[in-house]
C-alpha cells in the first residue's frame, strides 16, 4: 500500500513547506525586463546609480526577486512622472521628504463630496488615503462634531 493511501492529508500538503525559496518568485534578467517593462540597460544603469539593488547570486545565476521588481517600479513611476534620478535615490534611500501625489494627466479618480455645513465641504479620496467605507463615516461623524462645535458664525 502506498503513503498516499495511508495518508490522504499529504495530498494536501504545500511544497514549499520543505523548500521556502518556492514561495519567493525569482526572475531572470529577461522576464525581470519584460515584466517591468523597463530595458536590459536601463536596469543596470539604475543598479549602477545606486537606486536598484544589485540583483541576488553571482554572474549567470543571478536573479531578481519581487523586492526588486517593485523597486524598479517605484523607479521608473518616479522617472516618468519628471523626477530626477538624484532624487529619486534621495527618496529611496529616505534623505527626501515624499513627493506629493500628482495624478497623471487623464487619470480618473472617484472623489466623495461631503457637506458638513452650507460653504463647508470635505473632498475625500477613500482609497489614496487607505481608508475603507467604515473608517470614512468615522471620520465624516468626528468632523460634523467638531463643526457642530464651532458654532453657526464660525467662532468657538
Amino acid at each position: 500500500m502506498s503513503m498516499r493511501a495511508d495518508h490522504p492529508q499529504d495530498d494536501a500538503r504545500d511544497p514549499s513547506d520543505d523548500h521556502p525559496d518556492l514561495e519567493t518568485p525569482t526572475f531572470g534578467i529577461d522576464e525581470f525586463c519584460s515584466l517591468s517593462g523597463v530595458a536590459r540597460r536601463t536596469v543596470r544603469f539604475y543598479t549602477q546609480k545606486g537606486l536598484l539593488e544589485p540583483p541576488e547570486g553571482a554572474k549567470r545565476g543571478s536573479y531578481y526577486t519581487r523586492r526588486h521588481l517593485e523597486q524598479l517600479l517605484l523607479i521608473r513611476k518616479w522617472a516618468d512622472a519628471g523626477v530626477s534620478l538624484e532624487r529619486i535615490g534621495r527618496l529611496l534611500r529616505g534623505d527626501a521628504e515624499p513627493l506629493p501625489f500628482q495624478p497623471a494627466p487623464g487619470t480618473v479618480e472617484v472623489w466623495s463630496r461631503v457637506t458638513l455645513r452650507p460653504g463647508l465641504e470635505l473632498h475625500i479620496e477613500p482609497g489614496r488615503l487607505g481608508l475603507d467605507a467604515e473608517q470614512v463615516r468615522g471620520l465624516i461623524t468626528q468632523l460634523s462634531a467638531v463643526v457642530e462645535g464651532l458654532g453657526h458664525d464660525g467662532t468657538d
